[in-house]
């Protein structure tokens, strides 16, 4: 990167005489949404079919006005060059909407400018618009692996001043050298600046559009069109490519020309693809902070001139990473007062000169970068500082190391599920997911997932904005899928019960995990398969997957692999019982036979949304009169369990696999239990009924609620409960990332009103429960609140109170106990969470009021409980 500010300066300066763009740069307003956007960085290159699986899952995201792909880290046998020149060369992948622009394109913009050393053209689907149904023709893209001319780098060079030279030893004396560092700068600007010009002539003026490049960096790709991210997958035959990161975009339309190609995400900066979930508010000022800079966007949406930003900071100046993520999602208020004194004097000197270029949020970035320095591929994470798009972050270590970012949970799951499908080294649940704490002193709100070269191999390292290194426990044995065929002993487990299991667990290897599930299997069917025992076998699993449990030497998301893969057949084997209803999509809701009724509905055929999805049908089943809905095989279904009527208080819901958004939104009474984590915008609106979650929730959980009850063994994302009104009772065993309760509005908690209990709590990998480092880290609780209270688990008086904004600490009272024990005991049959555990500090029993502590409003005038929503008792 450059060691000082001439060559910078040189190369903006070098931009002046670029053609402004034909249009200004203003925006036509456009309706907001939500993307779906998922990356995926690995140690061993992974094939696009698994990317496009997880686009799938998210198609709702999405409205077929634009997708796209980029790749880096690509096979150099799918464009049939050495490995060597696609590590040399600048890949320039040119889409030609009108064929008769190649010819223009060769001729005006590459001959004079590159040595081409290779063409290559990426095949497209015969057919393709009528096979997916497209709007538009994919556009035809030929790939030109090129090197930039020495003479137009010398004529550069004498035009701009930006030669270096480096002094060098040799055996007649010293010798000067141009500074290699200095040429490949000027040589990326050359090209970059040559894109401009080709874009600026046959795109983005006035006329008819007739090409664009879409990539230009080295060993790296981007592929984009007016459809779904998967169509883009399949237009041009992408499902057996092998990338070492890839990112995935469905555009929901923001800003910008949506209906053409070169609207559609990603965008590129010169070694690096851009897309993002999100809004910006400051366009304008974004706009204005790059023309200072000689830098004008031609295609006028948000995620260019965030690319173009990122760009400038990180190639032009040469910020290491850390300062580019400081300079897009600064840090601030508690956070920043709580980074070392080093950090806060670089992190004031970064936001005084680049403030004006960080976007304002919403918005959620995924970069793919290729390093032509020395071959690392990269994937990065960034949110805004406030958190205000959702985020979710994976690793698993195994024989093969992959990482995750994406703006939905079950993305993630069904890219695992796909690559499990078909490679034995991975399983279908990651070891971790986590979220990203916007603008934080605690991870900067960032993460990256780097591929290294080591040797013929590669590794994968995990770190946050910090450099801090992210990774599993490496006491935990790889899962390796070698099991088929091995001689497994018998576990002796006849009549096995959880605590029998849980005993046996940590003692075992794989392979006795496997004989215990096919045993249990095998009971069941000499059992001649009757409901009863097979019910039980399905609570029994049912608990190993809810439960945290010491599992000895093994993963824990390798034994909850194996076991998904039992319950699912267990489920499957309760077809034909008696008793038991088996719903499939696309049949006809039957009536209950009997008051204990089951229905089983097999979610995997239902769309997530819509007068068909598998939503529609648990209304359905409710109103039939059925008690309970065993849903299994669920992938991203949205609105499980909105539309109850408030009669059907007794209606429960189980649901197995991975669940979508608004879950339990609008909830009046039934009882929806939620096997393993869940996604965002859970129980918004909520009135009555019950909520447990085995694991995490996402963003804005419980927005608006207005009563209810809701278990969460894990954490919440950012901005649970805000705008809660009237009696919602929750406990949250985790924490959450910032905004807890915000503008809580619900009366008083000892009279009929509704609270929080945090108990800032976690499981270890070896499910031994333990304190967090702090029970909330945000600077923002209850802030703003006007009625209600929160109970955190704080013996060691670690939250303070410029951790409030609206709020006060008060004495935890005899009458608050009594309010808050019948639900820590309520959670305590849920999750097993004992609450004589919680009441334990440094193995010494101690009272409530020592342990926990209440937040109730600070009593400002201008902001009075609402009586109104405050339900009585009974």
């Amino acid at each position: 990167m450059p060691a000082d500010r001439a060559l910078p300066e040189a190369l903006l300066r070098s931009r002046a005489a670029l053609p402004r763009p034909a249009a200004p740069s203003v925006r036509p307003a456009e309706a907001e949404g939500g993307c779906g956007v998922i990356g995926i960085a690995a140690s061993e290159p992974v094939a696009g079919r698994h990317l496009l699986r997880a686009l799938e899952q998210m198609r709702n995201r999405g409205n077929g006005k634009g997708g796209g792909i980029a790749a880096a880290g690509l096979d150099p046998a799918f464009f049939g060059v050495t490995p060597e020149v696609l590590a040399g060369c600048y890949l320039l992948a040119v889409a030609y909407l009108d064929p008769a622009a190649r010819a223009e394109a060769e001729r005006a913009f590459l001959d004079p400018v590159f040595d081409v050393e290779h063409v290559s053209e990426i095949p497209v689907l015969p057919g393709s618009r009528e096979a997916l149904r497209l709007d538009v023709d994919p556009p035809a893209v030929t790939c030109y692996f090129a090197k930039v001319r020495d003479s137009v780098r010398d004529t550069f060079h004498r035009a701009h001043g930006t030669a270096r030279s480096s002094t060098s030893a040799s055996a007649t004396g010293a010798a000067t050298a141009a500074d290699p560092e200095a040429e490949t700068v000027v040589a990326d600007e050359i090209v970059y600046q040559n894109t401009y010009r080709l874009n600026r002539e046959l795109y983005a003026s006035t006329g008819e559009k007739r090409a664009f490049v879409l990539s230009h960096g080295k060993d790296l790709l981007v592929l984009k069109m007016v459809g779904y991210g998967e169509d883009v997958i399949r237009a041009y035959r992408l499902e057996d490519l092998k990338a070492s990161v890839w990112i995935g975009h469905h555009r929901y339309p923001t800003k910008g020309r949506v209906w053409h190609p070169g609207g559609a995400h990603p965008f590129i900066g010169m070694h690096e693809a851009l897309v993002h979930n999100g809004d910006f508010a400051n366009y304008a000022s974004i706009a204005s902070y790059l023309a200072q800079r000689n830098i004008f966007p031609l295609y006028l949406t948000d995620t260019e001139v965030a690319i173009l930003a990122f760009d400038l900071l990180h190639r032009v100046y040469g910020y290491p990473l850390e300062y580019v993520i400081e300079a897009l999602a600064p840090t601030t208020e508690r956070d920043f007062a709580l980074l070392s004194p080093e950090r806060r004097e670089i992190y004031r000197r970064l936001q005084a000169v680049h403030i004006h270029g960080s976007p304002d949020g919403p918005w959620f970035f995924l970069v793919a970068q290729s390093d032509p320095k020395d071959g690392s591929k990269r994937l990065i994470g960034i949110t805004d500082t406030s958190m205000l798009r959702p985020q979710v972050f994976a690793l698993q270590r195994g024989a093969v190391s992959i990482g995750f970012a994406a703006s939905e949970k079950q993305a993630i799951d069904a890219a695992l599920e796909s690559l499990a499908g078909e490679d034995p080294r991975y399983w279908s649940r990651a070891d971790r997911f986590w979220n990203a704490r916007g603008g934080s002193h605690t991870d900067g709100g960032a993460f990256t997932f780097t591929v290294r070269p080591n040797g013929g191999h590669a590794t994968l390292v995990c770190e946050d904005k910090f450099g801090n290194r992210i990774d599993t426990d490496p006491g935990k044995r790889a899962f390796t899928g070698a099991l088929s065929g091995a001689s497994r002993p018998a576990t002796n487990l006849n009549a096995p019960s959880f605590e029998a299991v849980r005993e046996r667990i940590p003692s075992w290897d794989y392979l006795d995990v496997l004989r215990f599930l096919e045993e249990l299997e095998q009971n069941v069917l000499s059992a001649e398969a009757d409901r009863k025992r097979r019910l039980a076998a399905i609570e029994l699993l049912t608990l190993l997957i809810d439960r945290r449990y010491p599992t000895g030497a093994l993963k824990r998301s390798a034994v909850l692999s194996m076991i998904d893969g039992s319950l699912n057949r267990h489920v499957a084997g309760l077809r034909g019982s008696s008793g038991v209803s088996w719903i499939e999509a696309g049949r006809d809701l039957p009536r209950p036979e009997g008051a204990d009724a089951l229905a089983v509905v097999d979610a995997r055929g239902y769309p997530p949304e819509g007068p068909d999805s598998l939503a529609r049908a648990v209304v359905g089943l409710s109103e039939r009169g059925f008690p309970r809905a065993l849903l299994f095989g669920v992938r991203g279904h949205r609105f499980l369990g909105c539309g109850l009527r408030p009669e059907l208080e007794r209606f429960e819901v189980d649901v197995y696999g991975s669940s979508g958004d608004y879950l339990a939104s609008g909830l009046d009474g039934a009882t929806l239990r939620v096997h393993g984590s869940a996604q965002d915008q859970l129980a918004q609106i909520m009135k009555e009924g019950t909520l447990v979650v085995h694991g995490d929730v996402g963003q804005t959980f419980m927005y608006a609620a207005k009563g209810g009850k809701a278990f969460i063994l894990g954490n919440a994302a950012g901005r649970p409960l805000i705008n809660s009104v009237g009696r919602p009772r929750v406990v949250i065993n985790g924490t959450c990332l910032d905004y807890l309760a915000e503008s809580f509005m619900a009366g008083d908690p000892l009279h009929g009103g509704g609270f929080v209990i945090l108990n800032g709590v976690a499981f270890d990998e070896d499910g031994a429960l333990r304190d967090l480092d702090t029970p909330y880290p945000g600077g923002n609780l209850f802030s703003l609140a006007s009625g209600g209270a929160i109970y955190v688990r704080d013996p060691e008086r670690k939250v303070t109170q410029d951790q409030l904004n609206g709020g006060e600490f008060a004495p935890l009272a005899d009458a608050d106990w009594e309010v808050a024990r019948p639900y820590l005991e309520e959670n305590e049959r849920h999750f097993g969470i004992r609450v004589q555990d919680l009441l334990t500090v440094g193995g010494f029993a101690r009272r409530p009021a020592d342990v926990y502590r209440k937040i109730r409003p600070a009593g400002h005038k201008a902001l009075l409980p609402e009586e109104g929503w405050v339900r009585p008792e009974g």
